[in-house]
């Protein structure tokens, strides 16, 4: 087993509409300013891993050209997932764990901007009883929402006040598109209500991976990870609670996340209501700082917002704001995927 930490983390600003920028336009600032932030060269690095969906592209092996903005030239160790970028860490995080790596650049980028997000994410359903339906990832999240209120877990007042306190938690980061009082709105489907709902918009993340001595030569704290695990649901929807998510517990616990509390949490909850999911299942009470930079009810670039949770708790890390924190990530309706990271400051682990 090896020590594997976040040493950097960089983000875009996250905006509604990019339409002047392409993938590689809006990926090349945050690559050069998380290796910046380490010193380290392009062909410095060991492995090279990417998250991104070439459906919000429209055009196939999209992820080939933001590879431009890596360097095509010396060649690299490269991988792709079709998935958010905390997918990538996880293959990363693999990679240098085995030996095969001692540093790797993980990066993810998503434009929602060009197309219509809710349609596109029918694509990830089951295709032969839910796809041809089209129930999009609004009406989805909604059904989640009204078992949680049929249950007695929340109520419509309650999720107002999760948009609340995020966005207003969001104030002080720089890079969120959503800040601030923001109206709660009408009902998008009953009962989400608009402000119950993640900001579509465009952006990028990037974060480095160093293992051991590298780790500490690079950063003044390094963010140690810990554990990390991910776990996933039934496909098919009517097999599942929705009100509870096995799979989130099952990663948290395999990453170590119940052996010990942690002070601050970074959950990827585009709805309010999968917040309130979350925060019972992995036992998060008062004393826990909860999504401090806002969350993805502040900025929500698809295929990145998870990666961006991992970086902002490691960058909570890296600052002195936290010893040991939690990030979570998830990708499908109603929190189907899940994955838990649990990472500490070099204090914690001492």
């Amino acid at each position: 087993m090896r020590d594997v930490a976040i040493v950097a983390f960089a983000q875009s600003a996250h905006r509604r509409r990019t339409d002047e920028l392409s993938e590689v336009d809006l990926l090349m600032p945050v690559l050069h300013e998380v290796l910046g932030a380490t010193n380290l060269k392009a062909n410095e690095i060991g492995f090279t891993c990417s998250g991104s969906a070439d459906y919000l592209a429209g055009r196939a092996f999209s992820f080939t050209m933001a590879l431009d903005g890596v360097g095509a030239h010396p060649p690299i160790s490269e991988s792709h997932v079709e998935m958010d970028g905390a997918w990538a860490l996880y293959e990363a995080w693999v990679k240098i764990m085995t030996g095969e790596a001692d540093t790797a650049l993980v990066y993810a980028y998503g434009k929602s901007s060009p197309g219509q997000v809710r349609d596109v994410l029918t694509r990830q359903l089951d295709p032969y009883y839910v796809a041809p339906l089209w129930p999009d990832s609004v009406a989805l999240a909604a059904l989640q929402a009204q078992a949680l209120i049929d249950a007695g877990a929340t109520d419509e007042p309650a999720l107002a006040e999760v948009a609340a306190r995020n966005r207003f938690a969001a104030a002080d980061n720089p890079y969120a598109q959503l800040t601030g009082d923001v109206p709660a709105g009408g009902h998008l489907v009953r009962p989400l209500r608009t402000g119950d709902c993640p900001p579509i918009g465009d952006g990028a993340a990037a974060v480095i991976l160093a293992a051991g001595d590298t780790a500490r030569a690079l950063c003044e704290r390094p963010a140690w990870i810990r554990g990390i695990d991910h776990r996933i649901e039934a496909h098919g929807l009517g097999v599942r609670d929705l009100t509870d998510s096995p799979s989130t517990r099952l990663a948290a616990q395999h990453a170590g996340a119940f052996e010990r509390p942690v002070d601050t949490a970074e959950l990827h909850a585009p709805f309010t209501s999968q917040e309130v999911v979350l925060r019972g299942v992995l036992g998060l009470g008062d004393d826990v700082a909860v999504n401090p930079s806002g969350g993805a009810l502040a900025a929500n670039p698809i295929m990145a917002a998870g990666l961006i949770r991992l970086g902002e708790a490691a960058a909570r890390i890296h600052r002195g704001q936290s010893d040991r924190a939690l990030a979570h990530a998830t990708s499908g309706p109603c929190l189907q995927q899940n994955l838990v990271a649990v990472l500490e400051g070099e204090s914690a682990h001492a």
